[in-house]
């Protein structure tokens, strides 16, 4: 059964960098649109990034200049660096894939994972 595995959560403190990792398992990520979305406490879930074809990557307005996201086929592996982080960053961040669709539909993302905390304080 294929599935999403990420890791890389963490506590830091604002302006801080936490780097997360996406494994993908039983797929090759490359036949996959992957990204990131979050669930910050009390708001809804919001896509934070994904590859959307052709090389193309989209990032929501609010992380742009922040966060990276990358992806190196070779580990099936994709990769979403933060930097520059701040208080309202913090919450779940899960990786998820689709073969059919991409962003900025990153939630409804077919293969999730379980999520990752991330914690940024003052």
């Amino acid at each position: 059964q294929a599935h999403v595995a990420e890791s890389g959560g963490g506590s830091v403190q604002t302006g801080g960098s936490l780097r997360l990792v996406c494994t993908v398992f039983g797929e090759t990520s490359s036949d996959l649109c992957i990204g990131w979305f979050r669930q910050r406490p009390g708001k809804e879930r919001e896509g934070v990034a994904s590859f959307v074809g052709g090389g193309t990557i989209s990032y929501a307005d609010s992380v742009k200049g922040r966060f990276t996201i990358s992806r190196d086929p070779a580990k099936n592996t994709a990769y979403l660096e933060m930097n520059n982080l701040k208080p309202e960053d913090t919450g779940m961040y899960y990786c998820a894939a689709d073969r059919n669709i991409c962003w900025p539909y990153v939630p409804d993302f077919y293969y999730q994972g379980q999520g990752t905390q991330v914690v940024v304080s003052d």
